[in-house]
């Protein structure tokens, strides 16, 4: 192939697979392990939205509002707008899964208020990861194609590295929204201790798509130094 790619078969292709695979394997894991609990109502029968404003009143946060989104997981909360979002599996529903999330993007909501050192980094970081992650490929391999410079290249794999950093960035940022969202759960009295064991499964199988992305992105940008190296003995 031209421009420092290895002619015939391109082996660095198996880090995006693995990435890929990984990927894969972790968003069926929360699928299944969400749907699994998903069917038992918790014994308060309170809905994901119940608990979202009854944690963010305890704590006497009134400037976040609690709103329903559509699709399915596609809970988050947004700091810029002061927004829970919470999706259809979540929003109206009373299991322990769901409440486990709606707690979870409350504990998100904590950060913001108390200043977590991880998640200012992690906002600070959006702009230059989100265009990094999808420039940076782009620009090394046109510059591969079309035989620029090395320190295009370089440039490239610079910008991608911002979006990888976000991603490792993220997983303390993760791991600590249900820190907090578990032992809320269970301080406020939301759910009994068998409950919480429940949301704790959901929110575990949750972090490993997280983990999963962040390996992914290592992976890929493994690949790319790889490549740039490559074309640099040639």
């Amino acid at each position: 192939m031209y421009g420092g790619y290895y002619y015939g078969f391109d082996w660095t292709y198996i880090l995006v697979l693995v990435g890929a695979v990984l990927s894969m394997a972790a968003s069926a894991h929360v699928t299944n392990t969400y749907r699994r609990y998903s069917s038992i109502r918790s014994l308060s029968g309170m809905t994901g939205a119940e608990v979202a404003k009854r944690i963010l009143d305890i704590n006497g946060v009134t400037d976040v509002e609690v709103c329903h989104i559509a699709g399915n997981l596609t809970d988050h909360y947004n700091p810029a707008k002061q927004v829970v979002n919470l999706s259809d599996a979540v929003y109206g529903r009373s299991s322990a899964a769901a409440v486990g999330v709606a707690a979870h993007e409350c504990g998100h909501v904590m950060q913001h208020e108390q200043g977590y050192l991880p998640l200012q980094v992690r906002t600070a970081l959006v702009p230059i990861a989100n265009f990094g992650s999808n420039a940076g490929i782009w620009i090394v391999l046109i510059s591969f194609l079309l035989g620029l410079s090395e320190t295009l290249t370089m440039v490239g794999v610079i910008l991608f590295s911002f979006g990888t950093l976000f991603q490792i960035v993220t997983l303390p940022v993760e791991f600590n929204a249900s820190h907090r969202a578990l032992v809320m759960l269970q301080e406020y009295g939301i759910l009994q201790p068998d409950e919480v064991k429940q949301s704790r499964a959901v929110l575990r199988a949750a972090a490993l798509t997280y983990v999963a992305a962040a390996a992914s992105s290592i992976l890929q940008l493994l690949r790319l130094l790889l490549l740039a190296q490559g074309r640099r003995k040639k």
